[in-house]
């Protein structure tokens, strides 16, 4: 899946957390998609966010097809969370429904 197709695929299955603005940030070439419930919508901007989620391109695609839990990734440091800690555990329900 490219970023585009996953921002899209983000917009249509409203993947945000209402009132809220979640950054997750890939790093290097990959840049950023904003999860911005706050507009209720999704994009590529980078900007201020409540909670921000590091994790490299690589590591999201495994995460996003299940073949790694959001959890372990946190615990080995391939995922880094800065901000409010809460809202990187709504997501992870919010993701689920962009899985099938």
């Amino acid at each position: 899946m490219t970023k585009e197709e996953l921002v899209r695929r983000m917009q249509q299955g409203q993947a945000w957390i209402p009132g809220k603005r979640v950054k997750i940030d890939f790093g290097g070439d990959q840049g950023a998609i904003m999860l911005d419930g706050v507009a209720q919508q999704v994009s590529e901007e980078d900007g201020p966010a409540d909670t921000t989620i590091r994790i490299g391109w690589d590591d999201w695609q495994q995460l996003a097809a299940g073949q790694m839990d959001g959890m372990t990734a946190f615990m080995m440091g391939k995922l880094k969370v800065e901000g409010d800690m809460s809202n990187a555990m709504q997501l992870q329900g919010v993701l689920a429904k962009l899985k099938g």
